[in-house]
C-alpha cells in the first residue's frame, strides 16, 4: 500500500468518515463523497461476533489499495482486550500500511510507544491517533500528548467521554474536556478532531456544532454518514479570500516588519495564515503563491 502521508499534511484533514469494518462496499463512498479520510472501524460499529470479520475485510482492503488515495485510518479495538490484540496482531502479519491508526481508550503514552514500536519493527510508516474518551485519559492528556513518541493527532470521543462522566452528550457539558484536548494538542504541536455529531437528521445541529469545534481549534471533524460530509468540508475549508489574504500576509512576514488591510503583521498573525493555507491544502513554500500574492498586495 502506497502512503499518502506525503500527498495530504494531516492538519489539512477537515472531515473524516466512519465506515464499520464489516461494510467492505461501502469503503469507496468516503472519496465518492469527498471526505478527506476514510475510517475504517473495528470497534464500536461492529458486534463481538463480527470482529473477525471485520478485521479480514478492512486488511484484504488495506492491502490492495495503492496509487493516489485518500488517507486511510483503521480504529482497532482497545489494545488491552482480546479483540485489540489480535487487531494489532493481524495488522502487524499483514502488508496492510494504513496513513493512520486509531488506539480507542488511550490512557498514557504507554500505549503508543508500545505501539509505535511494534509498527516500526512491521516495517510500517503508520502514525497513532490517540483517541481521548476516558475520564483517566483526561487526567493523563498532557502524558499522552507530549510523550516521548507523539501521536500525531487527539481525538475526541464524545459518546464513551460522556458515558464516563454521566454526562449528556450536548456540547456544553463536554465544553471543558474538548478545551483540555485543544490545550494539551497545542502545547504538544499535534492536531485534533472532533468527535462526530450523532443527530444524523439535525443538519442545523450539525452546523452550529461543526462551527463551535473550529472556532474553539479542532482542525476537523468526524462523521457517521456520507451526507454529513459536505456540511463539515464548507464550513472548515477556507475560502478563496481567507486563503489570499493568509498569502499576502506570508509574504509580508517574509520581508518583515509590514501590514495587511490596515492590521501589522506579527508572527502570531503569520502562524495562522500558514494554517489557514495548510488546511486548505496549499503549500506555503510554493514560490507561485507568493508572487500571486504579491500582485495581490
Amino acid at each position: 500500500m502506497n502512503s499518502s502521508k506525503a500527498q495530504k499534511s494531516i492538519l489539512s484533514l477537515k472531515s473524516l468518515l466512519f465506515t464499520p469494518g464489516t461494510k467492505g462496499d461501502r469503503f469507496s463512498r468516503a472519496e465518492t463523497v469527498h471526505a478527506d479520510a476514510l475510517i475504517i472501524d473495528l470497534e464500536d460499529a461492529v458486534a463481538p461476533s463480527a470482529k473477525q470479520e471485520a478485521r479480514g475485510t478492512a486488511l484484504r482492503y488495506l492491502e490492495t489499495v495503492s496509487g493516489d488515495h485518500i488517507p486511510y485510518i483503521l480504529r482497532i479495538n482497545a489494545t488491552d482486550t482480546r479483540f485489540g490484540l489480535d487487531d494489532l496482531q493481524a495488522l502487524l502479519n499483514s502488508s496492510a500500511n494504513p496513513d493512520y491508526i486509531i488506539l480507542p481508550k488511550c490512557n498514557s503514552s504507554a500505549t503508543i510507544r508500545s505501539t509505535h514500536n511494534l509498527l516500526r519493527e512491521a516495517g510500517k510508516s503508520t502514525e497513532i491517533i490517540a483517541l481521548i474518551e476516558t475520564a483517566e485519559a483526561v487526567g493523563a492528556l498532557d502524558d499522552i500528548a507530549g510523550g516521548d513518541i507523539k501521536p500525531i493527532a487527539l481525538l475526541f470521543g464524545a459518546a464513551d467521554m460522556a458515558a464516563d462522566l454521566s454526562a449528556e452528550t450536548s456540547w456544553e457539558p463536554l465544553l471543558w474536556v474538548r478545551s483540555r484536548i485543544i490545550h494539551a494538542a497545542a502545547q504538544a504541536h499535534i492536531a485534533t478532531f472532533d468527535s462526530p455529531y450523532f443527530d444524523i437528521s439535525d443538519v442545523e445541529g450539525l452546523k452550529r456544532e461543526v462551527k463551535a469545534s473550529a472556532s474553539l481549534g479542532f482542525q476537523g471533524k468526524c462523521a457517521i454518514h456520507p451526507a454529513q460530509i459536505p456540511i463539515i468540508n464548507e464550513i472548515l475549508t477556507p475560502t478563496k479570500e481567507q486563503a489570499d489574504k493568509a498569502r499576502q500576509i506570508l509574504v509580508v512576514n517574509r520581508q518583515g516588519v509590514g501590514s495587511v488591510d490596515g492590521k501589522m503583521v506579527d508572527e502570531a498573525i503569520a502562524r495562522k495564515a500558514r494554517l489557514i493555507l495548510e488546511r486548505a491544502g496549499i503549500d506555503t513554500n510554493d514560490q507561485s503563491n507568493q508572487t500571486a500574492a504579491t500582485k495581490h498586495k
